[in-house]
């Protein structure tokens, strides 16, 4: 997992409500367990018609969103079975953030893990978001995820809530296996300092 360093991306906007994580990688694409070619199956069902081409509509087929790293999305994203194939598949998509009013719980802790940053914003934050990207499709958005602010067209910065030991992982390039690893030389210090005594009554 790479270091999650500031960036300033374009976005794509997608406003459904309580999209699922079927939706987001369909249940017959779940029999790999390698990450490769997931971001080529995300949204499948919406992104592509019967005959496998892409629908122009769907706001990854747009020209507005290529290139994209922040997907908008609807409140309560992610809801429905906990598969962890969904944040693997937005981030090979390309997507490092994901911006809602509420996350289903099991995803927001996979996508933590998987090096994609869960962003909640009050609901008149995401409303002006969807406002502003209507009337600019090609309107960027700035995360720093240090200052866990989100710097807004306008020059705002709205502040966001991210628990501490995830975002040190995320700024770390480090699963949680890796920030164990990370503490080597404390653990081994410990263990020193608190060495079995040794037994010197005899058998």
């Amino acid at each position: 997992m790479t270091k999650f360093t500031a960036f300033e991306s374009r976005v794509a906007a997608l406003p459904v409500d309580n999209v699922d994580t079927d939706q987001i990688i369909p249940a017959r694409f779940l029999k790999t367990v390698s990450k490769e070619g997931l971001g080529d199956q995300l949204f499948f069902d919406w992104r592509y018609d019967a005959g496998g081409s892409p629908k122009p509509d769907f706001v990854l087929n747009t020209p507005e969103a290529k290139e994209a790293r922040i997907l908008l999305a609807g409140d309560n994203f992610g809801c429905g079975s906990s598969r962890e194939h969904a944040p693997w598949a937005l981030t090979q998509y390309g997507f490092r953030a994901v911006i809602s009013t509420s996350f289903a719980d099991i995803f927001k802790q996979n996508s933590l893990k998987n090096g994609l940053l869960p962003i909640v914003v009050p609901r008149q934050v995401h409303a002006e978001l969807f406002a502003m990207h209507a009337r600019d499709p090609r309107m960027t958005l700035r995360v720093d995820l240090e200052a866990c602010t989100l710097t807004l067209p306008d020059g705002r910065a709205v502040e966001f809530p991210v628990d501490p030991f995830a975002r040190r992982c995320l700024l770390d390039g480090v699963d949680e296996l890796g920030w164990i690893l990370q503490q080597e030389a404390a653990i081994a210090a410990f263990e020193a300092s608190h060495a079995a005594p040794i037994n010197t009554l005899g058998a």
